[in-house]
């Protein structure tokens, strides 16, 4: 069968090495695209895959109705808003993320936004330190879980709010669970937001809920721009220069934001969270993996769809 990596924004050449080897060694047909620049490339890479790997990459209902052997396809991180699931079950493919491969990744790099808040930007100024500090983590799956982990390292307080986990489950790491999300920005200098960008939690990260964050109030976003309500953020930034939002996904309106407060605000020039060696490697070589075990043993383990 063949099986193709399709990716605009290429895998380290390492990680590439290692997915070629797990599709080697099963007797399969390793195909990939990188830095594609058309859509038709794209459209023509898939016409004839029984397997699929994306990274960033749309797999629009265009894109899986043209894979007309298509049985699965794998995105190589935790998201998979840029899979049309829709389509995918009507066109009888499965869909599948990889969880928990980019954690530590995207975790480690929270702490580096915060670090750097905390700092002023590294301008020269006094900051503040994070030990002895309140961080709320909105969402505990695995990254959260992480940062949990790592924020006690620093000496910091560790609160959460997961609707969807056991209180249990959070409090056997030592973690503090609050009721409400309101609880959980009334209580924390700091957010670490996990959330992913659904119907009820797009523009759900507005201005009523940042408002009640006390001073020095700073929120992370490793998630999706999707889930934040940015005029009400900008409204705060205005109202509130004590108050920072540090995103690894770049807002719409991020002229605006960063014309306006260069001090309270930063963004990473493109989605950072999953780029390390290792992330790469691991979400890369779990995907081809898990292609692998649905194609020969039907393992949907993480299906998504």
């Amino acid at each position: 069968m063949k099986i193709l990596i399709a990716t605009e924004k290429p895998f380290a050449a390492e990680a590439v090495q290692g997915i070629k080897e797990v599709i080697d060694n099963a007797g399969h047909e390793f195909v990939l695209l990188e830095k594609y620049t058309d859509n038709a490339q794209l459209l023509e890479a898939v016409s004839d895959v029984d397997g699929m790997m994306i990274r960033s990459d749309k797999a629009t209902a265009e894109v899986l109705e043209a894979a007309k052997n298509l049985k699965v396809i794998v995105r190589a991180g935790a998201g998979y808003d840029n899979i049309d699931l829709a389509a995918a079950t009507a066109n009888n493919i499965v869909a599948m993320n990889t969880p928990g491969q980019n954690s530590n990744a995207v975790a480690e790099l929270v702490f580096g936004m915060m670090v750097m808040a905390a700092r002023n930007s590294f301008n020269g100024s006094a900051g503040t330190e994070l030990k002895g500090k309140k961080v709320g983590i909105h969402a505990y799956g695995n990254v959260g879980k992480l940062v949990a982990k790592i924020a006690q390292g620093f000496g910091m307080e560790v609160l959460a709010f997961d609707p969807f986990v056991a209180k249990e489950a959070i409090e056997a790491d030592g973690v503090t669970v609050v009721d409400t999300v309101e609880e959980l920005y009334s209580a924390c200098q700091y957010i670490s937001l996990h959330i992913p960008a659904t119907e009820k939690t797009k523009n759900s990260i507005n201005y009523d809920l940042l408002s009640k964050m006390p001073k020095g109030g700073t929120l992370v976003n490793t998630a999706r721009k999707e889930v934040i309500d940015e005029e009400g953020t900008l409204k705060l930034l205005a109202e509130r220069a004590d108050f920072k939002y540090f995103s690894d996904i770049a807002p719409g309106a991020r002229e605006e934001f960063e014309s306006k407060f260069a001090a309270q605000v930063f963004f990473t020039p493109k989605k950072m969270g999953a780029q390390t060696a290792e992330a790469n490697i691991n979400a890369g070589v779990a995907g081809a993996n898990q292609i692998i075990n649905f194609l020969e043993k039907g393992d949907d383990t993480f299906k998504v769809n």
